[in-house]
Formats: structure tokens, C-alpha cells, sequence
């Protein structure tokens, strides 16, 4: 399988003490479409 252009490993973001992605990793490759949705479809 070809490279991805992006790669992401162990990524977290709070806010404040409220933790909404906790250690996510993913590849996205050429001509994929990727889109990280939350529960009330906000992304």
C-alpha cells in the first residue's frame, strides 16, 4: 500500500477537563475523504 499524506498517531483533545478524542490514530491515503463526527453529527 502506497504512503499516507496524513498520519496520526495517539492524538487527544480536551476541553477543559471534558476529554473528546482520547488517543485516536488513523492514515489517510490519496483520494480518500475522511471526517472525525461526534455523536450530534457536529465534526
Amino acid at each position: 500500500m502506497a504512503q499516507p499524506v496524513i498520519h496520526v498517531e495517539r492524538i487527544r483533545k480536551t476541553y477543559g477537563k471534558t476529554v473528546a478524542v482520547d488517543e485516536v490514530s488513523f492514515d489517510v491515503h490519496d483520494g480518500e475523504i475522511f471526517g472525525l463526527i461526534g455523536p450530534n453529527g457536529a465534526g
